[in-house]
């Protein structure tokens, strides 16, 4: 017979992150991801109606712009009002954007809304992500943070494939107000939640005034060049997929965003897992290099199995990143300081995007093609490949140099 004492069972309870809190924050998460990004395959063509089809490059550039340049408000928000008002406040410009986007008539005024759609992430992911700092045991850190980004990759796994079939049955006005009304039952329930911040303060228009201490987190430079680098990727494939997915033949241009998430579930899993055990750095180096060969085999593919398998492969190396660099962030700031750390981390994110996505544009624009870059965005990952293997061997020749001395 099987015997547990009574101590080791209050540590299987601490250490257990599965909570009424952990439930509320993930299915509110999947309905964000799913309610902004089930319009993506749309925007390409969305643009093009409106005689701005050689600016495609701008439609996630943009969003990520304002997205990045209001990561230091929303941080030292999340550190001083609380984790809650910041998630709300970012899904309910999703909940407005939504909304707006039927009644455009000129490009402008498109780049204008993807401008102010960009602080929905800007605000939401920065506080959901200290919230999980709050809520969870640093032991099992990593796994939590993956199980959690399984139900945003859920989201954005079914939202091009959604929005898509929406847009095809029913029309673009309907997927938007579809979009509107996903991201208002998300606000609903994060404003049932309990808010984690416990030294709180109110809301105060000075509290907009950013030190220069209070933009970015030094410590977490190493985590942030990684993500620069690896989210280069993305930015590509946010701006090319669609586009490929046509050329290919393939109807549903959110086919390859549903493969590329699918088979980032199980990674992000069993990914938060390893990096809990083995370490952060080791599993980064992997994914860096599944995204390099993922992103050469894209820009070779010419048929559309080919082009789906490079998705999936791409998937894998995403989903073993993204918990691992947001589990590296929290291992490495200070705990009065998670929402500022984190921020830096979704800057870094924002700038890749950003960068992958116009240079991607530009380089499909200049090559009439869209294998320069893919290829590019190939060599990013290889050049952040190179970069973790440095920064693990100098990270353990450091650690060595100290306890010889100490």
């Amino acid at each position: 017979m099987l015997f547990i004492s009574s101590n080791s069972l209050l540590t299987l309870k601490e250490e257990s992150f599965y909570t009424v809190q952990f439930g509320l924050l993930s299915l509110s998460t999947f309905l964000f991801f799913l309610s902004f990004n089930m319009m993506i395959p749309e925007l390409p063509a969305f643009l093009s109606n409106l005689g701005g089809a050689e600016y495609k490059g701008l439609i996630i550039s943009l969003f990520t712009l304002t997205a990045g340049v209001s990561r230091p408000f929303s941080g030292k928000l999340a550190d001083t009002i609380g984790r809650v008002p910041v998630m709300i406040f970012g899904v309910a410009v999703c909940v407005f954007c939504s909304l707006v986007y039927p009644i455009l008539s000129t490009i402008w005024a498109f780049f204008l809304l993807r401008l102010v759609h960009g602080f929905s992430t800007g605000f939401t992911p920065t506080g959901t992500a200290a919230y999980l700092a709050d809520v969870i045991p640093a032991s099992r850190r990593g796994e939590a943070i993956g199980l959690h980004s399984l139900t945003g990759s859920i989201g954005n796994a079914l939202a091009p494939v959604v929005g898509s079939a929406i847009a095809q049955a029913y029309g673009l006005d309907t997927m938007f107000y579809t979009s509107s009304f996903l991201a208002f039952i998300s606000v609903l329930i994060f404003y049932q939640m309990k808010e984690t911040l416990t030294a709180k303060e109110r809301f105060q228009v000075k509290l907009l005034k950013i030190e220069p201490n209070e933009i970015v987190a030094p410590k977490v430079f190493p985590v942030a060049i990684a993500m620069i680098l690896i989210e280069i990727a993305y930015g590509t494939v946010l701006t090319l997929a669609p586009d490929k997915s046509q050329e290919l033949g393939i109807a549903n241009k959110g086919l390859f965003f549903a493969v590329m998430t699918s088979t980032s579930l199980l990674a992000r899993f069993l990914a938060g897992k390893a990096s809990d055990r083995y370490g952060r750095l080791g599993i980064l180096q992997f994914s860096a290099f599944l995204i390099l060969l993922a992103m050469i085999w894209t820009a070779l593919a010419d048929h559309s199995i080919s082009f789906l398998l490079a998705g999936g492969l791409y998937g894998l190396g995403l989903g073993m990143g993204m918990p691992t660099l947001f589990a590296w962030t929290i291992d490495l700031s200070d705990k009065e300081k998670i929402g500022i750390a984190i921020a830096t981390t979704y800057i870094a994110l924002e700038v890749g995007i950003g960068l992958g996505a116009l240079l991607s544009g530009w380089l499909a624009n200049i090559s009439e093609g869209f294998t320069m870059s893919f290829v590019f965005s190939g060599i990013a990952s290889g050049i952040a490949w190179g970069f973790l293997v440095w920064h693990r061997k100098t990270s353990l020749s450091s650690s060595q140099t100290f306890e010889r001395n100490h």
